[in-house]
């Protein structure tokens, strides 16, 4: 099929590379003229595992190609995806802005049939709005429909998560459209055999929301289980994990920590819930999933100060900056506010990330960073961990001793185990669970 997808940001630039992995004719279109050149000779503006190989496979098969112009999208493709950003205004609403103009550009450009459809994450009722913006502005007599088919993308597990998914769900306002959308994707239902979800423009839309909010649930309920276990003196993983057999409840994002952030659940817990409002249906519930999330950068500090007592002069250390691992990707990253408020008490804060370092210099100039997590902990009084690279959890605990000036690490995503750095002669201070201290 000849495809278009026009934003090529994480969603947008994952889902136009498997879609010509797959054999589709894709066009790939970004307004930021050297991004899409930078993208058409073979490289990629972010990190992403497997992403850059798909790319480069697309453009030497020609099967992928990248653009600048959004008016070629409904030239080239017979299916238009719109994966622009949706961001969030001060209220918490979403901002459908380059929606509204990627709508506007595609209906005076149709050409034939077309299916344009929503990939962006967008509140419930937007694809009926899409579809009478277009209406309003295509000539008399377009033939076109519209379709919502959300993505449910884990950055650092991008692609296989649009190769191989737990399921595919297009809402279409006709039969036609549903059709060729399940023709698209027919090689993944036929390799993967995950379902296919077809519905209506309206349920696939809420479909994501309702994901994202459940899942940002999950995890502010396991933090407020966590002080609850710091309280009481009980192991939150014990706890998370036994609840977690129970197939009611799943042990997937019962995790821990210094909160959620990037670009997805805090932008759609906030969009949710406006359109809740705006629809009268209280919204008291996911306010409280949001406000729990917001405590725990203050509830993190407050855990270093009760180690480290005074941070004025201190040398602090942070293994991980990425809001997740896998991935370079800074919005809305804890540790962001966890190095900002470590530097503004006064501690001499340096920093390692595998990969998130050249984003990071530009939005943290207050503290030093190094490219060797060794290094990084050379001299620091403390250890604090932000992300749970696998990468950290392999390294070598007794060299790290040796380099530290005090034996402290504070673990905001509990990825190491606490008997184990007893042994290793550490106090270890985590999320939910006793703080440990031991002779080497």
């Amino acid at each position: 099929m000849r495809i278009s997808v026009v934003g090529t940001g994480h969603v947008g630039l994952v889902t136009a590379a498997c879609l010509a992995h797959l054999g589709h004719d894709v066009l790939g279109i970004d307004q930021d003229v050297e991004k899409a050149r930078v993208i058409g000779r073979g490289e990629i503006p972010f990190h992403e595992p497997g992403l850059l190989e798909l790319v480069r496979q697309g453009l030497d098969a020609g099967r992928f190609r990248m653009a600048s112009a959004p008016e070629e999208a409904p030239r080239h493709g017979e299916i238009v995806f719109i994966c622009v950003g949706t961001p969030s205004r001060p209220s918490g609403e979403a901002n459908l802005v380059f929606v509204e103009q990627v709508s506007r550009t595609v209906a005076q450009n149709l050409h034939g049939y077309t299916v344009v459809t929503e990939k962006s994450t967008v509140p419930v009722q937007t694809g009926r709005w899409v579809e009478r913006t277009i209406r309003l502005t295509a000539a008399p007599g377009t033939d076109f429909d519209v379709a919502s088919n959300p993505e449910f993308l884990r950055e650092g597990r991008a692609v296989r998560d649009t190769l191989e998914p737990d399921r595919i769900v297009v809402g279409a306002t006709s039969p036609k459209a549903l059709e060729l959308l399940r023709e698209t994707y027919q090689p993944i239902l036929d390799r993967a055999r995950c379902p296919f979800i077809g519905t209506d423009l309206a349920t696939a839309e809420l479909i994501k929301h309702a994901s994202n909010a459940f899942l940002a649930t999950k995890i502010s309920f396991a933090n407020v289980l966590a002080d609850v276990c710091e309280e009481a003196g009980a192991d939150v993983q014990t706890v998370v994990t036994a609840m977690g057999l129970d197939g009611r409840i799943g042990p997937d994002f019962l995790r821990p920590g210094i909160g959620y952030g990037g670009a997805c659940l805090p932008k759609d817990v906030r969009a949710f819930t406006h359109k809740m409002r705006e629809m009268g249906v209280d919204a008291g519930l996911l306010d409280q999933v949001d406000a729990v999330n917001h405590t725990r950068i203050d509830r993190f500090i407050d855990r270093i100060r009760s180690q480290v007592r005074n941070l004025e002069g201190k040398r602090i250390a942070i293994w991980g900056l990425a809001f997740k691992p896998d991935t370079d990707d800074l919005r809305n990253a804890p540790a962001l506010g966890v190095a900002t408020r470590l530097a503004e008490a006064g501690a001499s804060v340096v920093a390692h990330d595998p990969v998130a370092i050249p984003a990071a210099k530009e939005l943290l100039p207050e503290i030093a960073f190094n490219t060797d997590p060794y290094e990084a902990a050379r001299g620091a009084e403390c250890l604090v961990i932000c992300t749970e690279w696998q990468e950290y959890a392999g390294l070598d605990l007794d060299r790290l001793r040796g380099l530290m000036a005090d034996a402290l690490v504070i673990d905001g995503r509990n990825l190491f185990d606490p008997e184990q750095m007893q042994r290793s002669g550490f106090t270890y201070a985590s999320v939910g669970r006793p703080t440990v201290s031991g002779k080497p």
